[in-house]
């Protein structure tokens, strides 16, 4: 299983594009899609923003647990 693949999964269920999640990241569709593809770390603010917008856990998002519900 790829490193980010729950980030993909998760932007694909909402039918949003890669170049879409780049805006509301403030960063471009091929930084964005570097990340999906593990190939450059994502940086902690940026992880906190995917995990806020699609209302997970950072956990989840990095495969530390498979409960998706954000625990305040």
């Amino acid at each position: 299983m790829p490193y980010y693949k729950r980030i993909r999964d998760l932007r694909e269920d909402k039918d949003i594009t890669q170049k879409q999640m780049g805006e509301i990241l403030s960063c471009s569709q091929r930084v964005y899609s570097n990340y999906e593809r593990g190939d450059i770390d994502i940086p902690t603010a940026t992880l906190i923003k995917i995990a806020d917008f699609h209302n997970v856990s950072v956990d989840y998002l990095l495969n530390r647990t498979s409960n998706p519900k954000f625990e305040k």
